[in-house]
């Protein structure tokens, strides 16, 4: 004990922090905490001040009865729900598996011209308006069925998904050390079979992240739906049929018709003329939010949870 003592009588004192580098860590910590503030403020308010809007007006009806016609008070947005839940079901389908394709292709095989090109195309396309899209969806979709559909609008959206998708799966996938990677090929195991089991699976995290991003960001479009879902006052023959199973007379492809979606619904509410469609408006807008805050807290609950890889 007393050589104990004398060697903490021998240490050297720790300097004293200087004024100066504490009135300097303070203001800095105080400009974090504003920048956050500030970027907070506006979500805050916007989400503030639908609750306060759209609240009132959310009720069973409005959840479960399609839109009544023209003067008649009531009625609700079921059809708008059910129809985006559907064309955004579409469009992940097919906008996930060729955008975590195109992030696997860039990050593992795409350093030379083909990978270039696809990361110039995927960051041109990032910047291309959202009714430019819809314009597209109508060339390739629509014309050739003849007629609108909720497969037109998952294609336009799906188009959205990917260059985003595909750029988050190639900056994660770079992130992942090279070392498991060459552990993976010193076991025997094939650069495929690497890239899925030990690569993809490491970076699931920062993946779904990608892919929530990319889902929230095409939720709430409105312009490419114009051109290719259309908007429906009522169930489409499909959906009627998915849901209640009923008017299935005629041939299938005929069911795919125009479809209502959230956005679709307030756009065109929020421009009418009636007080009454315009506080259903406000709830659809309110009630998208949720649902889009709902799904993507669901699936980073799901991902930190472990269930589909390392978090």
């Amino acid at each position: 004990m007393p050589e104990l003592a004398a060697t903490v009588a021998r240490a050297p004192a720790v300097p004293k922090i200087s004024l100066r580098r504490r009135i300097t860590d303070h203001v800095m910590t105080g400009l974090a905490i504003a920048t956050v503030v500030l970027v907070l403020a506006p979500l805050i308010a916007v989400f503030g001040y639908l609750v306060y809007r759209g609240v009132g007006s959310i009720n069973w009806a409005f959840l479960t009865q399609t839109p009544k016609p023209v003067g008649e008070v009531g009625g609700g947005m079921a059809n708008a729900i059910v129809g985006s839940a559907f064309i955004l079901g579409i469009a992940s389908l097919i906008g996930v598996p060729f955008g975590v394709g195109a992030g696997i292709y860039l990050a593992e095989f795409g350093r030379n011209r083909l990978g270039s090109a696809i990361r110039f195309t995927a960051d041109v396309l990032n910047g291309v308006p959202s009714i430019v899209i819809g314009i597209v969806g109508y060339a390739i979709v629509v014309l050739y069925q003849g007629h609108f559909s909720a497969l037109a609008g998952g294609v336009a959206l799906a188009i959205m998904m990917v260059p985003t998708i595909s750029r988050t799966t190639e900056e994660m996938l770079l992130l992942v050390p090279q070392a498991l990677r060459e552990a993976a090929y010193g076991l025997g195991i094939p650069r495929w079979r690497t890239t899925l089991s030990v690569t993809l699976r490491t970076a699931t995290s920062g993946v779904i992240t990608g892919i929530m991003l990319a889902f929230a960001r095409v939720a709430g479009e409105t312009a490419p739906l114009i051109f290719t879902a259309f908007g429906n006052t009522g169930w489409s023959r499909y959906l009627r049929f998915a849901l209640f199973g009923k008017d299935f007379a005629v041939p299938f492809v005929r069911y795919d018709q125009p479809t209502a979606a959230l956005p679709l619904q307030i756009y065109t509410y929020a421009l009418s003329p009636y007080d009454d469609w315009h506080r259903q408006a406000w709830a659809g807008a309110l009630v998208l939010i949720v649902l889009i805050v709902a799904a993507v807290s669901a699936v980073r609950y799901v991902v930190r949870r472990g269930t589909f890889g390392a978090a």
